[in-house]
């Protein structure tokens, strides 16, 4: 941890934070506007463009975690790349369901990933199982995003505030946030979520790639790089099995739009167009962004103070290069990460909460749900910092990550069943999702990391197996009846790309 004995440093790094936060609450008070509904209130009045969808998904995707856990990957070898292949491959998932899946929400008044579910399968069951799992797998992200915010304060600090304090400053800056959060519903998120992440993210990758061309973190570096650094998990000299790396990019790209948060994001664009343009333009930015900071992250990883701490590289490197101001820089990018992220999986479990869950027996007003989805967003919070604190020095971080993965990706089979083909049933649906989440759990219990007899293969990998093959067998042993598949077309061709003859142009609206 940096220390210092001059207290003008303090006045730079929270200077700073206070300028970042005092611009987003501007950006609020500037937006702000009342929601006439709730569906107004959880996706926007589905009203916005490219750009902010783009910036809106990166923010869900790239937490505060990647400048800590991610970037400690890159720091000690080549496994932290992998993150920029799964990205920019799932980002092409959003791309592909845009047309169905914004013209089913908008047709249905959509307002979650699990609305979807159980509009497609005509199940209330397939809807909660699948808000569960999501709200369960979403967990370990805000964990994350919360020890995030803390180790920022540490440094923000100089090391004088220690881990409780800094997880409670942490805490009551997401609440604070909450407030916003909670006023404005979804718009408040998304228009946050442009300003934080042009610090976040294009902020970060210039600054990077101008370090690159300094002499501390040079692109030379990469040339000098120890063998060691080199080895791909499950290559030769390490100690994966040869299905390791194919467990975590597949995870990471069939379980991209199973992410109830990224999902949501369809929801918010003015149409399939906007969704389609916003597909394109966030490869640019998650591939982008993440790439070059893993780069810098590898160039600067012999630094000794970086290998010695390597969750803390992102801190420690710029402090070394360019001292307290940089050092206020950075945390200036990893709180704009965080609390966008953070606020994102409140809001989205909240919504979740209010929308999938407390609706189980009893039909809700707009505004019990509203008031439902506020109390579920203080206990998801309230639970997740005491996590936060009992696991902060966790040696191995992105394992939580990881670990969230295995249960999230028992959605894929239901999603994408469900929108790319009409076979199915909810009874496979249910089934296969129950049967994957518990296999997931329970080797995840046994084998937190890999399966060493399966040749390093991940639990989720082995749960999703079972989830498929069961949806399948149900798809074939149950036949749908004539008005579930007279049901079932309508919904396809509702959704179905316009075609347009030869010379005509579609009417304008």
């Amino acid at each position: 941890m940096i220390s210092t004995t001059t207290v003008s440093d303090l006045y730079i790094t929270f200077g700073l934070i206070g300028v970042f936060l005092a611009g987003m609450i501007a950006v609020l008070y500037a937006t702000n506007r009342k929601s006439d509904s709730f569906s107004d209130y959880a996706v926007g009045g589905r009203s916005y463009g490219p750009w902010f969808i783009a910036m809106c998904y990166t923010n869900s995707w790239w937490p505060g975690a990647t400048f800590t856990a991610f970037f400690a990957l890159s720091v000690g070898g080549a496994l932290g790349f992998y993150g920029m292949v799964y990205a920019t491959l799932g980002v092409t998932a959003m791309y592909l369901m845009a047309n169905r899946a914004w013209t089913w929400g908008k047709r249905f008044n959509l307002t979650t990933q699990p609305d979807l579910l159980g509009m497609r399968f005509n199940s209330p069951v397939v809807k909660r199982i699948a808000s569960i799992i999501g709200i369960i797998s979403v967990f370990p992200w805000v964990v994350m995003g919360i020890q995030a915010l803390a180790t920022l304060f540490q440094f923000a600090s100089f090391g004088r505030w220690g881990v409780t304090t800094c997880l409670l400053v942490g805490v009551a800056v997401i609440l604070i946030r909450q407030y916003w959060t909670v006023s404005m519903g979804m718009r408040g998120l998304i228009m946050t979520d442009m300003y934080q992440g042009l610090i976040a993210y294009v902020l970060c990758a210039a600054l990077c790639i101008f370090l690159m061309f300094g002499a501390q973190a040079s692109f030379s570096n990469l040339s000098q790089l120890p063998a060691s650094m080199l080895v791909i998990p499950g290559g030769t000299g390490s100690t994966y099995g040869p299905m390791y790396m194919f467990s975590l990019i597949f995870t990471g790209v069939i379980g991209s739009m199973c992410w109830p948060m990224s999902f949501q994001r369809i929801y918010t664009a003015s149409g399939v167009r906007s969704v389609k343009k916003g597909t394109l333009l966030t490869i640019l930015l998650v591939g982008g962004f993440y790439g070059i900071l893993m780069l810098f992250a590898a160039a600067i990883s012999q630094a000794p103070n970086v290998a010695a701490h390597p969750q803390h590289g992102w801190f420690l490197s710029l402090f070394d290069i360019g001292g307290p101001w940089l050092l206020a820089v950075a945390i200036m990018i990893v709180l704009a990460a965080s609390i966008g992220h953070v606020d994102g999986c409140v809001q989205v479990c909240g919504t979740q909460f209010a929308n999938d869950l407390a609706t189980w027996n009893t039909p809700r007003s707009d505004r019990e749900k509203t008031i439902l989805a506020k109390a579920g967003m203080v206990v998801f919070i309230a639970a997740a910092s005491l996590l936060a604190y009992l696991t902060f020095d966790y040696a191995r971080l992105q394992l939580l990550a990881q670990i969230s993965y295995q249960g999230i990706i028992q959605l894929a089979v239901p999603l994408f069943f469900g929108v790319f083909s009409r076979r199915g049933n909810k009874q496979g649906a249910i089934a296969g999702m129950l049967v994957g989440i518990v296999i997931a759990i329970v080797l995840t219990t046994i084998y937190p990391d890999d399966i060493p007899g399966l040749g390093s293969l991940t639990s989720g990998i082995v749960g999703l197996i079972f989830n498929a093959g069961i949806f399948v067998a149900c798809a074939v042993a149950i036949k749908p009846s004539a008005e579930e598949v007279r049901r079932v077309d309508e919904l396809f061709a509702m959704a179905a790309p316009q075609r347009h003859p030869a010379g005509v142009a579609p009417a304008m609206s």
